[in-house]
């Protein structure tokens, strides 16, 4: 149907891609346990809409443009990495409080929302791993190529948010006992800011 096969086995990958560990994954986490359930929220639908973002590309063919250009891939590539610096710099540099677990201020969600996006668009990695992924359960002839990119794109950034949903849930149940234990959320800051210093820097210095 619309040029589109082997869905089961596109939904597997997808959950087994997304599940893996990885800069997305990383945020959502952080944002989920330094902020609270609801910034983890907003910072997963930041992640899925990033990744309808990159499934847009796709269809309309941007993608293989910014792929195939050493510049602006090369771009793409040193401001990702430059920005998941930026929020490493600000975890650690950030004063412990304590973890709070409840609403956050409107701003704030808005800002881990946009983060969320930048994040996921940020990583060129996600350009290439779009152009090679998809196609493998497409027809890559004919007039449903868009729609059927456009379908499994979207299957793929709503697989994303439901998983970022349930590791947001879980992880700030599993940090109640600790929301005002300062020692932890020092320590879970200096953590979080090393690892996108480290994301950061090997964003910036690898190959396609």
């Amino acid at each position: 149907m619309f040029g589109i096969h082997d869905l089961f086995l596109f939904v597997l990958s997808s959950f087994v891609f997304i599940a893996a560990p990885g800069i997305d994954a990383v945020f959502v986490l952080s944002r989920s346990i330094l902020n609270g359930r609801a910034s983890g929220f907003a910072a997963s639908a930041g992640i899925a809409s990033g990744a309808f973002v990159h499934t847009i590309l796709a269809t309309v063919g941007l993608s293989i443009i910014l792929a195939k250009s050493v510049v602006l891939f090369t771009a793409i590539k040193i401001v990702g990495g430059l920005y998941l610096i930026y929020i490493g710099m600000k975890a650690l540099l950030k004063k412990s409080d304590g973890i709070t677990l409840k609403d956050t201020a409107n701003e704030t969600l808005k800002k881990h929302y946009i983060q969320g996006v930048i994040t996921n668009i940020a990583n060129p990695k996600n350009i290439l791993f779009y152009l090679s992924f998809l196609p493998q359960f497409a027809s890559t002839s004919g007039s449903t190529v868009s729609l059927s990119f456009l379908i499994l794109g979207s299957i793929f950034a709503v697989i994303a948010l439901v998983w970022y949903i349930l590791v947001t849930y879980f992880s700030t149940i599993a940090t109640k006992t600790l929301k005002d234990n300062k020692r932890f959320n020092h320590i879970l800051n200096k953590v979080s800011g090393t690892v996108f210093i480290a994301l950061g820097c090997k964003l910036m210095v690898s190959h396609k």
